[in-house]
């Protein structure tokens, strides 16, 4: 930063017109830089225009520093070229940032050579005025790491600038002639940097300062008559500001690209966010039911227990009844018998004591006992009756969820007559299909079936998940499940995965088969009345499912899917009771509720 060297202190003895003038000049410039280049007899005293303007006119007001190559922008404000094209890479739309202005297009900057020498000037004299009053302090040192001054003896001072002139570094000191003298002055100046002959041209002993397009390579003036005579030559900042622009332009590409990942990730955690509300949803219901069932199977057994005991204190309480009244009755005998006792007349007495004797005897209590009732087992076989109803219950609960779970992934299907076999009816708004008895004149295209009385699906599928409803109702037979697109459609067809058949099927005498080569019987605790089908591409696996049972039929599993898959329809041959159409059913995702 030189800012802190360009205290410049403005004499009051100054003219006013002089500093009119300079001030005037200067913001003429910053206005119109071109038409002042044009002016090819102007002269003015640069140093005496330096000393009149104040310090903050020669600053960039991005880098806070003096001017390194000023440019003007259309508005007629002053930037360093690097700062405002940094700034304009970085900041869209291109805007001035001093008062706003948007340009558009990109404006094309150019130097401003008027400014840049006012600059210059006046970088030199707060040099030389910081050089006299710092010329007793001790300058930095050349640390590891740091360009050392070339001109120094002894000990090296930091380098402050490098010469591509020269081809050496300059401490404050030594740098001063570069900065003052008038054939020095024009040559180039960088920040230190090392190795400068690396900037030689190693044939020629010249200094690198073209680039070879042709051959991707720094070149000298000589090189360019020599080796490189007919090659694609341009100055290296030309080609430096197109690879400036090539990069950043790239760097823009990755950014968007970035923040595309990024706004992909949001959306994933999004979705990641809704199918954990969903499965939060669903596991809240499953345990409440399957609580709900532990709490019934709870109050259930305490009710066994409390009846038992009920009925144990309801024998007891008659058993104590019965005795009460029995000692009644002997309390009532045994006072007949003392007002008897009192009597002098013997043969009345005995008289008495044998009608006493005739009464109803006690009854006989040896073997009467109130057995406290046995719980034993009584919890065990409750909790064991309680796992086989958990058991089926939570198959029965997840089976809903599953379902629920699959009929989001629902698509429209139609049926598509190009694929039709002759003797099928398809009704008008392509959701039905059964056999008829007249076989009708349609064209053999390869698409149709002409042995197999099936028709395909106008839908294809080729990624993600789908699924869709048929109605079986009333149906005797039926074919239903996936196909891929290259399945040979004439002739005899057996239904198999290797052949591209992933299908389930309805018999004669209601037997069910999965068409999985050889077929499977499948075991199924009702007669399905909508068969639902779904397909996740990707993870190999197709499903059906009994809708109005939420239950799983069959899947397979662990299925290669490398081409279309194609929703197959077969009503089978009608025989009198199979004259029921196949329905694709719309999918309500309501009915199915835990």
């Amino acid at each position: 930063m030189m800012s802190h060297f360009l205290k410049v202190s403005v004499s009051e003895s100054r003219a006013a017109v002089e500093t009119s003038l300079c001030v005037s000049l200067y913001r003429n410039i910053q206005l119109n830089p071109a038409g002042f280049h044009q002016q090819q007899t102007l002269s003015v005293d640069m140093s005496a225009a330096s000393c009149l303007l104040t310090e903050d006119q020669f600053l960039c007001s991005i880098c806070l520093d003096v001017f390194t190559d000023p440019v003007t922008t259309p508005c007629g404000h002053n930037f360093c070229k690097t700062c405002i094209t940094e700034h304009w890479s970085t900041n869209v739309p291109y805007q001035c940032p001093n008062c706003k202005e948007v340009f558009d297009p990109r404006p094309q900057l150019r130097v401003n050579t008027f400014i840049s020498e006012m600059a210059a000037q006046f970088r030199q004299s707060a040099q030389q005025k910081a050089s006299s009053s710092s010329s007793s302090s001790e300058q930095q040192v050349s640390k590891p790491g740091e360009v050392p001054c070339d001109v120094c003896t002894g000990t090296k001072l930091k380098a402050l600038k490098s010469c591509l002139v020269c081809l050496e570094s300059y401490c404050e000191t030594h740098l001063e002639p570069h900065l003052t003298r008038s054939g020095l002055k024009k040559h180039q100046l960088i920040d230190p940097v090392e190795n400068l002959e690396g900037r030689m041209c190693l044939k020629h002993d010249k200094l690198l300062e073209l680039f070879c397009k042709t051959d991707q390579m720094c070149v000298c003036m000589l090189c360019t008559v020599s080796d490189h005579k007919t090659h694609d030559v341009v100055p290296l900042r030309e080609e430096y500001e197109g690879k400036k622009a090539e990069l950043e332009a790239e760097i823009q590409q990755m950014i968007q690209k970035t923040q595309l990942k990024i706004e992909e990730i949001k959306h994933s955690v999004q979705l990641s966010a809704k199918d954990a509300d969903r499965e939060i949803a669903d596991g809240v219901q499953v345990f409440t039911a399957l609580k709900e069932s532990v709490e019934r199977s709870q109050a259930e057994l305490m009710d066994t227990i409390k009846e038992k005991q009920r009925k144990t204190k309801k024998q007891a309480e008659g058993f104590i009844k019965e005795l009460e009244q029995e000692i009644s009755e002997l309390k009532k005998r045994s006072t007949e018998v003392e007002q008897l006792s009192r009597s002098e007349d013997h043969l009345h007495l005995l008289q008495s004591f044998m009608s006493l004797n005739t009464a109803p005897p006690t009854k006989d209590w040896t073997e009467v006992s109130v057995r406290p009732p046995s719980y034993e087992g009584t919890v065990r076989r409750a909790v064991s009756q309680l796992e086989e109803t958990l058991s089926k219950q939570m198959k029965k609960l997840l089976a809903e969820v599953e379902l629920k779970r699959v009929q989001q992934s629902a698509v429209d299907v139609t049926l598509d007559p190009d694929t039709a076999h002759p003797n099928l009816i398809l009704f008008h708004d392509g959701k039905q299909v059964k056999l008829g008895y007249v076989k009708k004149n349609l064209p053999n295209n390869p698409e149709r079936f002409d042995t197999c009385v099936n028709v395909l699906a106008k839908q294809s599928f080729s990624s993600g998940r789908f699924y869709y409803e048929v109605q079986v109702k009333r149906k005797t037979k039926w074919h239903l499940g996936v196909v891929r697109e290259s399945i040979n459609r004439k002739g005899s067809i057996t239904a198999n995965p290797q052949n591209g058949f992933w299908t389930i099927s309805l018999r004669t005498d209601n037997r069910y088969y999965a068409r999985a080569g050889p077929d499977i019987r499948l075991s199924l605790e009702s007669r399905p009345e909508k068969v639902g089908v779904f397909v996740d591409y990707e993870e190999g696996l197709v499903s059906f499912y009994d809708v109005d049972a939420a239950a799983l039929i069959y899947s397979f599993t662990g299925c290669s899917f490398t081409e279309k898959l194609y929703p197959l329809f077969c009503p089978r041959l009608n025989d009198g009771k199979n004259s029921a159409p196949l329905i694709i059913s719309p999918v309500s995702h309501e009915q199915c509720c835990v």
